[in-house]
């Protein structure tokens, strides 16, 4: 008898002893048994309750950076034994270019993540959002957003098609949030999840109780949950609605994200006739989103939408792409560009809703419908009957407004021809499909390309403009991309995944905070203007992150802003700019009492103020940031400048960290002139003497 496939829980495998209910997983391209899926008799509710304490534990102890580190070195770990999830992946029925979207885009997901949380996020656990919103006169009353971790675990429930990436995408983000996760993946291929997890597992990564693992169904997983808890799932939109009716989230609480079923479109431009770039490009992207993965991708182009007159050199040229650059056949096979779909089950759901296609009109014009001859693993060309193969279909709708075609999706290697007259008929066909995670658009029209996207924007998560400019490198119509927002209203769930930070905060909880300098200094971590500051005679400069502390500050004296100084450095840079020396035609302007100083003469001049010129532990100034020019100085007046340290950020795999300064220009009437950050570099130690 097949082993059972086991799942990772509380800090242990787990292996069911029986499963009267168990499902049995076989090869895509034989039928071979590979493996049993059961959860019978295993403790869902303890499994969650271990993450939220000990995985919440774990986690709670690091920041953002080191976080980040570590979805690095898992990404590490992983590349080493990749190949072994590839010899895995063709049993899937994945060739090795579905495999390398599949298992190393998976990978680049926590590369992508690894690099964004060190950059975008501070090393700490409360992530600041927004500026201050003062809240009273004299400034001892202040409001500011804070992001913090929810105290509940982040359920993933993930889909056949990619067993890496959508295991990868979902937990990069739950991981840098500090939120710990559990997966179940879909049953036909979760035990390429599994040797994914397991590879995890065995690098001695993850902190105790940040990831857990459930092969096999979770009917009472939704009793468990509480406020606090988060879903993120992806699937049919039929069994999302039926999991956002489960009380856990209408009143419980618990967030729910769905990314689902999506009608995706492909638009060409009435200017893309046959034999310019963007008709090429157009066909070729088709072909690729009908192969690759054998069709299944939730981003796939589902509804081909072309001018009427070039609907006949559209057919002819996917036909012909697809004879000349399909090879469909099991995956370990010399030559296979696109294997079957990841179980029988699936290739006759697939037929069923094809036959549905047909029944409402549309004429299969590419491909067929029969079992197809495949090339078999030994090389030879052959019947499979075992095997859940499919060939590439394109349909043909006369009637573009037929209610199936926007409505019903085959999961294979299947796409629609829809034809239109207008762009504006075009853009309401896209609309038809109830909401898609993607549409793309092939034309080198730039008004063409601008009135489709205003159209069909609010319907899409996310657009491609497809043309000869960025045809060589796009990375094409089905890729999410970890920095872009992957998801879409309406029919593809309403949900967000991806795109970048705004994924890790969706782990988190927003909360607006209100208080003194004080309190918010002490809560973000961030400096706020009237909390302690401490000039206690040692210039910052003098001070390595070691001993540096956030509130640590420097005042200037003055100095006296005069004519020729006003005159010398318009000459010595260029900026000869009337306010600066015309004194009739600065007078009129609105802004000016006269002939004022350059604003990059009194920043310059206040970094001469507060600069310590010695070597020491700072080593560079990379940059200003939210530079504001507020009170005009003219001649005969004085500047001096304040310095404090605001926020201080450790690099965890350098020998310096930066430190943002909180910069304040004032003259000698006491009014603001500038206000700016000032970004350093400075060692973690003190330099030897």
């Amino acid at each position: 008898m097949t082993d059972f496939l086991p799942s990772w829980v509380q800090g242990e495998w787990w292996t069911p002893s029986e499963g009267d209910d168990a499902a049995v997983v076989r090869d895509a391209s034989t039928g071979e048994v590979i493996t049993r899926v059961s959860t019978e008799g295993l403790d869902l509710g303890a499994a969650l309750e271990y993450a939220r304490t000990t995985g919440h534990a774990s986690l709670a102890e690091l920041t953002f950076h080191q976080r980040a580190l570590l979805l690095k070195q898992l990404a590490l770990a992983l590349t080493e034994r990749k190949d072994e999830l590839y010899a895995l992946s063709a049993r899937t029925g994945a060739t090795k270019a579905d495999s390398w979207v599949d298992i190393d885009g998976g990978i680049g997901v926590l590369f992508s993540y690894s690099g964004k949380g060190r950059r975008e996020l501070p090393n700490s656990r409360v992530h600041v959002d927004g500026p201050v919103e003062p809240l009273s006169k004299d400034g001892s009353f202040l409001g500011r957003h804070v992001y913090t971790t929810l105290p509940g675990v982040a359920v993933q429930i993930n889909a056949f098609n990619f067993p890496v990436w959508g295991s990868l995408e979902k937990l990069a983000p739950a991981f840098l949030a500090g939120m710990p996760t559990l997966v179940k993946p879909a049953t036909p291929t979760g035990y390429l999840a599994e040797a994914m997890v397991r590879i995890l597992v065995e690098s001695g990564l993850l902190p105790d109780g940040s990831l857990q693992l459930v092969s096999g169904s979770v009917p009472t997983l939704f009793d468990h949950l509480r406020l606090g808890d988060l879903v993120g799932f992806t699937g049919s939109a039929s069994t999302a609605e039926k999991l956002r009716q489960h009380p856990a989230v209408q009143t419980g609480g618990v967030r729910f994200t769905a990314e689902t079923d999506s009608i995706n479109a492909s638009v060409l431009g009435t200017d893309a006739v046959a034999g310019t770039p963007e008709f090429d490009a157009y066909v070729r992207q088709l072909v690729v989103e009908m192969t690759t993965k054998a069709g299944q991708k939730c981003t796939a182009i589902r509804r081909a939408i072309v001018p009427a007159g070039t609907a006949d050199a559209v057919v002819a040229a996917v036909q012909q792409r697809i004879a000349e650059k399909t090879v469909l056949g099991d995956p370990r096979a010399e030559g296979v560009t696109m294997g079957p779909l990841a179980s029988t089950a699936q290739r006759d759901e697939v037929l069923r809703q094809v036959q549905k296609l047909q029944d409402a009109g549309g004429r299969v014009v590419v491909g067929s419908t029969d079992a197809p001859s495949v090339r078999l693993a030994d090389g030879t060309t052959g019947d499979a009957p075992d095997g859940a193969f499919i060939a590439p279909l394109l349909l043909r709708f006369d009637d573009a407004a037929a209610e199936a075609v926007h409505d019903v999706e085959a999961f294979g290697p299947v796409s629609s021809l829809l034809t239109y007259s207008t762009t504006a008929e075009a853009a309401a066909l896209v609309a038809r499909g109830g909401g898609s995670l993607v549409t793309s658009i092939a034309t080198h029209d730039p008004a063409q390309a601008v009135e489709l996207a205003t159209r069909i924007a609010p319907f899409n998560g996310r657009m491609l403009l497809l043309d000869r400019d960025d045809a060589r490198s796009s990375t094409g119509h089905g890729s999410p991309l970890p920095g872009l927002v992957h998801g879409g209203p309406g029919r593809a769930g309403g949900g967000e995944e991806l795109g970048g930070i705004r994924a890790v905060l969706h782990h988190m909880q927003r909360t607006a905070v209100q208080g003194s300098p004080e309190m918010l200094t002490a809560l973000t971590g961030v400096w706020h203007a009237g909390a302690t500051a401490n000039a206690d005679g040692r210039h910052p400069f003098r001070k390595s992150l070691a001993e540096l502390r956030v509130g640590d500050q420097v005042a200037s004296a003055a100095r006296e802003v005069t004519l020729d100084d006003i005159e010398t450095f318009a000459h010595f840079t260029g900026d000869t700019f009337y306010a600066h020396m015309d004194e009739e035609s600065a007078a009129a302007n609105p802004f000016f009492p006269g002939r004022v100083a350059h604003g990059y003469l009194l920043v310059s001049w206040a970094a001469g103020l507060f600069v310590d010129p010695e070597p020491g532990p700072v080593l560079a100034n990379y940059g200003l940031e939210n530079l504001r020019f507020i009170t005009p100085v003219s001649p005969g007046d004085s500047i001096r400048v304040q310095l404090t340290a605001k926020q201080i950020t450790p690099r965890e795999t350098d020998e310096y960290g930066e430190v943002r300064w909180d910069a304040v220009i004032r003259n000698q009437n006491d009014d603001i002139v500038a206000t700016y950050d000032v970004l350093t570099l400075v060692r973690k130690e003190p330099v030897a003497a």
